[in-house]
């Protein structure tokens, strides 16, 4: 809520406190302990702005029907001076608070004054959040997927910011482990039958058209002079020149989707510094580890065991689940991705952060509970970690599903899809289905100038506005800040609606943060673009009432900060003009 809203909520219940204690105090309640009650907005606003079920749920300790201890609590009830202006008791016994013009007034008042930081909050406590997503392997072009996770992974850090959190974006680089290797050889594959077609490609080796672009443009720059040395000397002259190469694709792909990184975690450097043996070695100090085959392994299925049995898992459930011990350290004394992976989660929390997420693709499911355990075994507070795993993604043109870019003939990457679609079109559409859900990405409506694309209609909404200050200022009518008693000429229920709704945007970006869920955001200022232009279409804005029509102006500017607020938030063009 705004901050006026939180304060007419909490006076509220100190109100509603106090008359039960003056009830109770004069005998007209029995004597007791208060009970907890709910303060809310009733879905439907015709039953008043709010309600509280305080009767009812002090029915034991009143013990009379709610309906008459709502009246005994009204009774005793002093609303002078408050935002209230009259309340009612409906239904088995719920009490209706309806607010007054002056509430209408203060929040567009407290609008004007908080401008671009309005709708922030110490929700968060200034607390480290470590957000982690895309994180693409490096060993070719980022996907569709990758589009999703980088919308939602960067909007959500955008939400924390805003609720009060302190959000840092980061992207992990798998530049080590059998990937690598996989890139290395198939590098060296391409390369080589450039003098010498017969040279056998590996069997799963990455056969993608961007492995056979850098073994020529190897080539182009150094000739043939790896093709005399050592095969392990031309894997990793190859990887050194591709690599970097390709870490500056995926950059410059986040920079043109509006992401900008805090930092890009390259997973070497946790193989270089011991990190990834120091884990290893806790675990097998702490009796988790056991050799079989030369392998090392980990002992996953006692450690997710035990934290199931904790949740109350019958034992019958766990054995359904088949779960299997993992390899640490492979037989060739090579680790693996998921002992690399504990120490990176451990290095979050030894930089201080607090809460870790991760946004990952639902075909990670399986590994969110073993990374939870092993952050468990190690030390650390598994519950600290939270796994956001999001659904594919399709691409949809006329009705059908598209698998190949039209520009190149092959499988879609991030890419094709920044120069066939406006970025802010993909940035504000990816936000508009829950990261649970599947989603078909319409082409067609992310490139429509219209009100069916939904940022084109947000963004109109804006524009909209814009044009309104700019024509009447063209004819001598200027924007002022208005009196309390002018804002409260404000009364036709379009515009009791959207402020209303403007008030609500803070509670909105809280509970965004609380859930994960930047698309709360998309939906509530896609609402706003809504009730605005109902209210536009019936309230003239320039009109006789020169006081009226500055309150109407002032409405509009609300409205206008609240948009311009959010799409800068998302880092989306908030246009003047369209």
């Amino acid at each position: 809520m705004s901050k006026t809203n939180t304060n007419v909520t909490e006076n509220l219940r100190k109100q509603i406190e106090a008359a039960v204690t003056a009830a109770m105090e004069q005998g007209a309640l029995p004597a007791g302990e208060i009970p907890s009650f709910v303060i809310e907005e009733p879905a439907d606003r015709s039953h008043g702005d709010i309600a509280t079920n305080v009767a009812m749920a002090g029915a034991r300790v009143f013990r009379m029907a709610p309906v008459k201890a709502a009246q005994i609590i009204l009774d005793h009830i002093d609303l002078e001076n408050s935002f209230i202006e009259k309340c009612e008791i409906a239904g088995p016994g719920f009490i209706n608070f309806f607010l007054s013009k002056r509430y209408f007034a203060a929040v567009l008042r407290e609008i004007e004054n908080e401008g671009e930081r309005y709708g922030e909050s110490d929700y968060g406590q200034g607390k480290k959040v470590m957000v982690e997503f895309v994180s693409a392997n490096p060993t070719g072009p980022m996907h569709l997927g990758n589009a999703r996770g980088g919308a939602l992974g960067d909007c959500l850090a955008a939400v924390l910011d805003k609720a009060g959190y302190q959000a840092y974006r980061e992207f992990y680089v798998n530049d080590a482990g059998n990937q690598i290797e996989k890139f290395a050889a198939s590098l060296e594959a391409r390369y080589m039958q450039l003098f010498d077609d017969s040279f056998a490609f590996p069997e799963d080796g990455y056969q993608g058209s961007d492995i056979i672009e850098r073994a020529e443009q190897f080539k182009e720059k150094f000739g043939g002079s790896l093709t005399a040395v050592s095969s392990e000397e031309r894997r990793k002259a190859l990887v050194d020149f591709a690599l970097p190469l390709n870490i500056k694709r995926m950059q410059d792909d986040m920079a043109k989707y509006k992401i900008d990184f805090d930092n890009w975690f390259m997973e070497s450097t946790l193989h270089e510094s011991g990190s990834v043996a120091e884990v290893v070695n806790t675990l097998t100090e702490k009796g988790l580890t056991y050799e079989k085959d030369g392998a090392i392994w980990y002992k996953n299925k006692d450690i997710c065991t035990e934290i199931l049995l904790s949740q109350g898992k019958k034992q019958d459930y766990i054995d359904k689940l088949e779960l299997k011990d993992d390899v640490l350290i492979r037989s060739n004394g090579n680790p693996t991705y998921f002992a690399a992976d504990i120490a990176y989660h451990k290095n979050k929390f030894d930089r201080g952060f607090e809460q870790l997420i991760n946004v990952w693709g639902a075909d990670h499911h399986g590994h969110v509970m073993r990374l939870k355990g092993a952050m468990n075994a190690i030390g650390y507070d598994g519950d600290k970690l939270d796994i956001l795993l999001m659904q594919l993604v399709k691409l949809v043109r006329d009705g059908q599903i598209v698998t190949m870019s039209k520009r190149t003939g092959k499988a879609i990457q991030l890419r094709d899809l920044l120069d066939e679609v406006p970025v802010d079109s993909a940035r504000f559409i990816f936000n508009t289905r829950e990261a649970t859900t599947q989603m078909d990405f319409d082409l067609d409506l992310a490139i429509q100038q219209d009100s069916q694309n939904p940022v084109y209609y947000v963004q109109y909404a804006h524009a909209r506005i814009c044009s309104i200050l700019r024509n009447l200022e063209a004819e001598g009518v200027s924007a002022r800040s208005c009196t309390d008693e002018e804002l409260c000429l404000l009364g036709a229920p379009e515009e009791v609606e959207l402020i209303h709704l403007l008030s609500a945007f803070d509670s909105e970006i809280i509970a965004a943060a609380r859930d994960y869920d930047p698309t709360k955001i998309t939906k509530y200022v896609t609402n706003v673009a809504t009730y605005f232009h109902k209210f536009y279409n019936a309230c003239r804005v320039k009109c006789d009432d020169e006081k009226l029509m500055q309150a109407r102006l002032s409405l509009c500017t609300a409205t206008k900060t609240v948009i311009k607020n959010v799409l800068d938030m998302f880092s989306i063009t908030c246009p003047d003009r369209m």
